[in-house]
């Protein structure tokens, strides 16, 4: 399998660096294309855009004065360069010039009078995708077990509200998305105090509930969700707290794993 892609991958190469030409003709002493090869420059322009163009080089027949027949040639590229300009085809790094009579060499002159433009196909680019980023909740959601629970992070509201402060709504999001790339995954959201032994407001109740109706809102099925709240009875440090890092670790939002 290794060598079949190295093979497709060389393959790949080979075929995206193939240089191609297409050309075009002049009149004699003239250094605007013909009709025919002005009408089939217009069509390879509309019909090309997605192409490569590395060069493009002028040529003159052998009649009349060298010196001459050179700048001829180069008029005859930059007629095909502008053309392409105005063809939206990239022409930044294109190399232009005139080489005069340097390929004057056909029977018929009139072959000798032409632009030769020299393009590929861009190469193809194989992007390897980012890995998807694991964030500590999913990685702690994905190996927990029934039974775990597990405290969603940085999620704080308002004081004495149930209203999600503006920088703790990407947790939200973060869950929503684990929720979603876990179609087996139920959760119960249940909802903590801190600081006072009887809860007056059930504000632990309609934190749980805040949680609980974000998700249901943004379609998560609500088989999947419950939620309770306990108030101030299973505080991770006992009451009265003696630091604010201790009254935070209390007033929280856990999701127990029904389901995973």
């Amino acid at each position: 399998m290794k060598r079949l892609f190295l093979l497709l991958a060389l393959y790949l190469s080979i075929f995206a660096n193939a240089q191609e030409k297409f050309t075009v003709y002049f009149d004699f002493d003239i250094d605007e294309a013909n009709d025919p090869s002005a009408m089939s420059l217009s069509e390879w322009i509309s019909e090309h855009k997605d192409v490569e163009v590395q060069k493009i080089y002028g040529y003159a027949d052998s009649i009349g004065n060298a010196l001459y027949n050179i700048d001829l040639s180069e008029r005859r590229a930059m007629y095909v360069f502008e053309k392409l300009k105005e063809g939206n085809i990239d022409v930044a790094n294109v190399e232009e010039k005139g080489l005069g009579e340097s390929e004057a060499f056909s029977i018929e002159r009139a072959k000798d009078r032409k632009a030769v433009l020299y393009f590929r196909q861009k190469p193809i680019i194989i992007e390897k995708k980012p890995e998807p980023v694991v964030t500590e909740l999913a990685k702690k959601i994905t190996e927990a077990v029934k039974g775990d629970k597990i405290a969603i992070p940085r999620l704080h509201f308002f004081d004495n509200s149930d209203l999600v402060l503006p920088e703790s709504r990407p947790v939200l999001y973060e869950l929503l998305a684990i929720m979603k790339n876990n179609p087996n995954l139920r959760i119960d959201i249940q909802g903590h105090i801190c600081c006072q032994k009887i809860e007056t407001n059930q504000i632990s109740q309609k934190r749980a509930l805040a949680v609980y109706a974000f998700l249901k809102n943004n379609g998560i099925d609500r088989m999947r969700l419950s939620y309770q709240s306990f108030g101030s009875s299973k505080p991770v440090y006992p009451l009265p707290e003696k630091t604010e890092e201790e009254k935070v670790a209390n007033r929280r939002v856990e999701i127990e794993i029904i389901e995973n």
